[in-house]
């Protein structure tokens, strides 16, 4: 079984490939489509019907990358609107969430509190402190872990030694490197074999989706 990569940037990777917003998937693997905090105008309602579009493609497993953004991007009532729009989408069509969040921790807790049927919500390349994380587990938000998880002293280190096996995910997002060293690393510190590390992203996904993954 091959390792699965939850969120890359690299078409070379088995994986999720992050759609950027300006292609078509065209004969491309999986794949996610969304609108990024970065990069919302103000027509994001137009840049959504793409999404919406892209979406109902087969190999399309998730929206996203979608969230909050405190350091780049338009005003935070502009991100919200566009995040819910994205979230309801998702909702629909049974397919989770890649979320970005960046110093919005607050954000996706008042969002979580406030919808009573939110779909499947990924934070992915999490790296936060572990208190944060444990904050979300009566909501069905999952985890996904990318290179910090070769410090082993990094909030991400620590997280998946106490994270539910149930929640967890890979990643190596944009970083030059390959998912199976992020896969040896979660190995070694939850000193479970990567085979095992690979059948259980596959269940875990499988469970929180309508579409999926072998």
């Amino acid at each position: 079984m091959q390792s699965f990569d939850f969120h890359t940037h690299d078409l070379s990777s088995t994986g999720i490939w992050n759609l950027p917003s300006d292609e078509t998937p065209n004969s491309v693997g999986y794949f996610s489509a969304g609108l990024h905090p970065w990069f919302l105008e103000e027509n994001w309602k137009e840049q959504l019907q793409k999404v919406k579009t892209l979406s109902k493609q087969d190999n399309c497993l998730a929206i996203g990358e979608c969230g909050f953004d405190r350091l780049r991007g338009p005003s935070i009532s502009i991100q919200q609107a566009a995040f819910e729009a994205q979230a309801e989408t998702a909702e629909e069509l049974d397919i989770p969430i890649i979320l970005h969040c960046v110093k919005a921790h607050d954000l996706v807790l008042a969002y979580l509190k406030n919808h009573k049927n939110p779909p499947s919500i990924i934070w992915h390349g999490w790296n936060l402190k572990p208190h944060l994380a444990s904050q979300l587990l009566e909501f069905p938000v999952y985890f996904s872990f990318g290179k910090a998880l070769l410090n082993a002293n990094s909030n991400a280190s620590n997280w998946l030694k106490a994270c539910p096996s149930d929640r967890i995910f890979f990643e190596t997002d944009d970083a030059s490197l390959g998912i199976d060293s992020i896969y040896e690393a979660a190995s070694l510190i939850l000193v479970r074999p990567v085979e095992n590390l690979r059948k259980q992203v596959v269940e875990n996904w499988n469970q929180i989706s309508s579409r999926k993954i072998k």
